[in-house]
């Protein structure tokens, strides 16, 4: 199965035709300003490119071809912004269980305790973001993207605002977290030796266009340009 992702935009730039592998930890790479962000949100269903296609295996979430467009919550997505996007005045266990509206509501909370274990903050529920650390923060924004079990999780500079040791903590998270669950993960960095750390499928972006894609070791040991 591929994630397939066929993009034409003008404002923000975005030409790309390319199919990643589903399952995988996918790291797009590019300087700020290539499109990196940008991909993410139309994957998201946050923009809509003037024309393309976006599909995983035979589940297509657009097709401008055709006329279709799902909207963000049909979407099978988990995402996690730069900036986690908590909400300052909900606690840790209602930021998780505001995702959850396809749940009747006596369940929501239970789910969200579920999915605070997962990310390894469970006794964190009462806490407000402000009252968290980095770290935390990114692990309860992270248990919000895993409450609905996505099958594609987008994370857009998630470890820029933490330091390096917590840097390291949350790149053993991520990876058990993959482990587990079996999700595509498509992750936005500048950084080339987190993507070569935590990627099997490295995809480099320029000017919103694809540079080079393909195994982590193909595309470190055989660069298609200097630029």
């Amino acid at each position: 199965m591929m994630l397939t992702l066929a993009l034409s935009h003008d404002g923000p730039p975005l030409d790309l035709d390319v199919a990643l592998p589903a399952g995988e930890i996918v790291a797009v790479v590019g300087p700020s300003g290539s499109g990196k962000t940008s991909l993410l949100r139309a994957v998201a269903g946050l923009i809509r490119p003037r024309s393309g296609r976006i599909a995983l295996g035979g589940d297509a979430w657009l097709d401008t071809a055709r006329g279709m467009s799902k909207p963000t919550r049909e979407r099978p997505i988990g995402y996690v912004s730069q900036h986690y996007g908590l909400f300052p005045h909900l606690s840790a266990l209602a930021n998780v269980a505001c995702s959850l509206t396809n749940l009747p509501p006596g369940d929501r909370a239970e789910r969200a305790r579920a999915c605070l274990a997962l990310a390894h903050v469970a006794g964190l529920d009462d806490r407000l973001p402000r009252e968290l650390s980095g770290g935390q923060q990114q692990r309860v924004a992270m248990a919000r993207a895993l409450a609905r079990e996505p099958r594609v999780l987008l994370l857009d500079e998630p470890f820029s605002s933490v330091d390096r040791s917590t840097r390291k903590r949350l790149y053993v998270e991520l990876k058990r977290l993959h482990a587990e669950l079996a999700a595509t993960v498509l992750l936005v960095t500048h950084d080339l030796d987190e993507a070569a750390l935590l990627a099997t499928h490295l995809c480099l972006i320029q000017r919103g266009r694809i540079v080079q894609h393909g195994a982590t070791g193909d595309v470190l040991t055989r660069p298609a340009t200097v630029a």
